[in-house]
């Protein structure tokens, strides 16, 4: 039997007490150099992570810069307003909170609809806008009751501001709060801060790199709870740029005033520079509904309405030229050698093929220089026919129709047709015929332009220079290259287009109200529906001719260019050639010319603002109206 002694038994303990020590020694060991590690290698590290606890960012959108137009007038400016707005996560009763906001800042019901919708697809990290512009007694109601309203934020702030309205509404385009596309795209917290707005059309969107600015921040210090200590030293904002634009902006609003509740474009060039002076599309959106955040209903009421207040007709709308094109085919008859002093006698239409092409009228023998005064289509047909349709194409392209500009904010132009030959060939698999020459020679068939091209063609033929349009003042300007036309060629087709408004033309009607200044123009009606049955279409507002005019003045020393369209509007000479009459008065005496516009929107109900706001006013009725009949159902 073996016996334990004491001897073996200090053993034992020695050597467990040895074990022991060496694992408190390695434990203590470990401890102090995870101490080390953090106390030295991490120090920075936390000593961060313990500032941003102590310190907290709130992030200072910046203000929009200014657009301004050719005098330094503004066209977007930015108000100081309050706001209110929602943050999902931090919400603890939606219903409730919507409710007593709907209450305290009395939301119409079509922006609560719009609110619940956003709050239905809310990102967790997206802020939602309940109200702009809040009046200071609202703004007030809402903050003493914060302690109630958890997810609310009230804040100061600006808005952007359009002084003109629907006048620049397609023009500039509005701005929007950022999508989750948008900050999904950038990672930019910018985004996600409440008032913060971007270009979401037009020259608000094109030109975001220089009106967007460089945000501020207000670092306040809170305890662990996120209790205000205080706030420390504010970093301010950086304002962006300001953008001086070419625009006129007196013309531009009194353009858009003189079109009444027509629908179409207008567009007013500086001949000499090729500044653009006005660039007007009717009817247009009010800009500040979509700064502000446009309702359900009044989408809605945009979108279906018939006049397409949405489209920018400027850039966006095509239309057939009709006898506009004159001016710019009788050059192409010219430099192919066709004598001015030849005649055609027009019996009242032509026989092309086995088809009979009426004109408007029996206008007996006419020249070039009648031709044009008084828009024979039978003198067009004809030299179309005699002269190479290739080399007229080109003259008329060469001189505007068809032909896209590199204008900065106006991304999406559509440019249309200026039909040849050889684009027939390519586009139809087909043989040009006479009639594809008849069509062509008067701006019917497959020719389009837009409203700008209007303008450019009168432009280059009152200059003799290929000017170019230009929509920024700080944009390069390159020299214009003279028209590659006879001088004297071109004196003919001026002294025709003078004739149109001051001899016996088609536009005498407009001649200008000023003494010693006379307007040179063109007249055009383009066909919408079938020629022969105009009286039936007449009845029907859509299927109406459209009536164009293009015009230049003085038309002895050209100083200003300007093309105008109104959709539907019949004879181009009874409703186009008036408002482009009334703009060009406006450029030389504007007092003449207002005196004048005040009358007329009298007859129409009033101001542009003035029916902009009974327009909101009927909109915001009628949601209201949809939502009390949601109500009792």
């Amino acid at each position: 039997m073996n016996r334990f002694t004491s001897v073996q038994a200090d053993m034992v303990f020695s050597r467990r007490m040895l074990v022991v020590g060496g694992a408190q020694i390695a434990v203590a060991g470990a401890l102090i150099g995870r101490m080390g590690w953090l106390a030295i290698r991490e120090n920075e590290k936390y000593n961060l992570l313990s500032e941003d606890n102590r310190v907290q960012l709130i992030i200072v959108p910046p203000r929009r810069g200014w657009i301004v137009d050719r005098h330094g007038k503004e066209i977007a400016t930015n108000r100081s307003d309050f706001r209110v707005d929602l943050i999902p996560e931090q919400m603890k009763d939606k219903d409730r909170t919507v409710a007593l906001l709907t209450q305290l800042l009395k939301i119409p019901p079509d922006e609560v609809d719009r609110i619940n919708r956003e709050l239905a697809g809310a990102r967790t990290f997206q802020p939602i806008q309940v109200a702009e512009n809040v009046p200071y007694e609202a703004y007030a109601a809402v903050t003493v009751r914060l302690p109630e309203l958890p997810g609310v934020q009230p804040s100061r702030g600006f808005s952007r501001y359009y002084p003109a309205g629907p006048a620049v509404g397609h023009l500039v385009g509005y701005v929007g709060t950022p999508s989750a596309e948008d900050y999904k795209k950038t990672k930019d917290p910018l985004f996600l801060t409440p008032g913060f707005k971007i270009g979401k059309q037009g020259l608000e969107k094109t030109l975001e790199p220089y009106l967007r600015g460089v945000p501020g921040g207000q670092r306040i210090e809170v305890t662990a709870s996120g209790r205000l200590v205080k706030e420390l030293e504010p970093k301010p904002d950086r304002s962006g740029q300001a953008v001086q634009l070419t625009i006129d902006a007196g013309l531009q609003e009194f353009a858009a005033r003189r079109m009444g509740d027509e629908s179409g474009a207008m567009v007013a060039l500086d001949v000499e520079s090729g500044d653009v002076l006005a660039f007007v599309s009717m009817p247009a959106f009010d800009p500040n509904s979509f700064s502000s955040g446009i309702g359900r209903t009044e989408w809605k009421t945009l979108s279906e309405d018939d006049h397409k207040p949405l489209v920018n007709k400027v850039s966006q709308g095509l239309y057939p030229s009709g006898s506009t094109i004159k001016p710019a085919m009788a050059l192409a008859f010219l430099k192919q050698g066709v004598d001015p002093r030849q005649r055609v006698h027009c019996p009242g239409g032509l026989r092309i093929g086995n088809r009979f092409f009426s004109c408007d009228a029996v206008h007996g023998s006419v020249d070039m220089h009648a031709a044009i005064e008084r828009s024979c289509n039978t003198y067009f047909w004809a030299m179309g026919l005699r002269t190479d349709p290739e080399q007229t194409t080109e003259m008329v392209n060469y001189l505007g129709y068809g032909q896209e500009f590199p204008i900065m904010g106006l991304a999406s132009q559509r440019f249309g047709t200026m039909p040849s030959p050889k684009w027939l060939e390519q586009k139809y698999k087909r043989k040009w015929q006479g009639y594809d020459s008849a069509n062509t020679s008067i701006g019917q068939g497959y020719v389009l332009v837009n409203p700008l091209q209007l303008a450019v063609m009168p432009g280059r033929l009152a200059s003799g220079k290929i000017i170019q349009p230009r929509l920024l003042m700080g944009a390069p300007r390159q020299p214009a290259p003279d028209v590659a036309a006879d001088p004297e060629h071109l004196v003919i087709i001026r002294n025709a287009m003078s004739a149109v408004v001051n001899g016996r033309g088609t536009g005498v009607g407009s001649k200008l109200p000023l003494d010693g200044v006379l307007m040179a123009g063109k007249t055009g009606t383009a066909q919408v529906y079938k020629l022969t049955t105009r009286g039936v279409a007449n009845s029907n507002w859509k299927l109406r001719d459209h009536a164009l005019f293009i015009a230049f003045a003085p038309a002895d020393k050209p100083k200003y260019a300007i093309g105008c369209i109104i959709e539907h509007g019949g004879f181009g000479a009874a409703s186009a050639a008036p408002i482009v009459r009334d703009c060009m008065t406006y450029l030389f005496d504007s007092e003449k010319a207002w005196s004048v516009l005040g009358p007329l929107e009298q007859s129409w109900g009033g101001t542009l603002a003035e029916r902009t706001a009974r327009r909101a006013a009927a909109i915001e009725a009628a949601a209201a109206a949809a939502q009390a009949a949601k109500s009792t159902t």
